[in-house]
């Protein structure tokens, strides 16, 4: 015999173990927990998201010089600079909705709302935190209670005026709305539907301020800023 004629048996090929059920199912959630992350932060992104929270965080410091060195104080004066400052908050906020693809981004899904409804939930928490951070050892006329009122109330008209106008354009309605509070303020109006004007126990402002966010809430949810002067979808 020779040992051409000698024949190494062949090696069997090793099984390979399957996946468990367990660690197939951890391996989706982990890739459907990554792709979110992705989405949201894509999405954040495009709002301009980052940048606005740096817009919350100087008007929480430009808050803070008002009151620290009483630059606007005396009578109305006292109300109507912190005042100013919220609605520039709010306004922050509701530039936000704007998005810069348009249609093409409303055919993306169904995360689309859930994505606006967050965002815009965050930012008007942080915009109350970063404000009431700025005001901490300070004294603000109506204290944390008018602060979120005026916020959260201005909000609400931006995320509905951004269904008119556009997020770009989103602020001139709540700029409006503070000229007309502090002639209210001014000439010592009772209206509820001015609340920046009201006392920060009012029931009646604090209901109109809640009623309107949570109408330009759910409308700037479900349907997002104008994208176009043709948009009637």
């Amino acid at each position: 015999m020779t040992a051409a004629e000698v024949k190494t048996p062949p090696v069997p090929p090793t099984p390979s173990t399957p996946p468990t059920p367990s660690a197939s199912a951890s391996a989706s959630a982990a890739r459907r927990l990554a792709a979110g992350v992705r989405l949201a932060w894509l999405h954040l992104r495009s709002r301009r998201v980052p940048s606005a929270l740096l817009a919350l965080a100087l008007c929480g410091g430009a808050l803070r010089a008002v009151l620290h060195w009483h630059l606007m104080s005396g009578g109305a004066l006292a109300q109507q600079g912190p005042m100013v400052i919220e609605a520039g908050a709010a306004v922050v906020i509701a530039i936000t909705t704007h998005s810069p693809f348009g249609e093409a981004e409303r055919a993306t899904g169904r995360w689309l709302p859930y994505l606006r409804l967050g965002a815009a939930l965050a930012l008007t928490g942080i915009a109350i935190g970063a404000l009431q951070l700025g005001v901490t050892g300070a004294s603000l006329p109506g204290g944390i209670l008018a602060l979120a009122r005026n916020v959260i109330g201005i909000t609400g008209i931006g995320l509905l005026t951004s269904l008119i106008t556009g997020g770009l354009l989103a602020w001139t309605l709540p700029l409006g709305y503070l000229g007309l509070a502090e002639y209210a303020l001014n000439e010592a109006w009772r209206n509820p539907w001015t609340w920046p004007a009201r006392p920060p126990a009012d029931r009646g402002a604090w209901i109109c301020a809640a009623l309107v966010f949570a109408v330009g809430l759910a409308a700037a949810t479900l349907r997002g800023a104008r994208t176009s002067l043709a948009d009637n979808g």
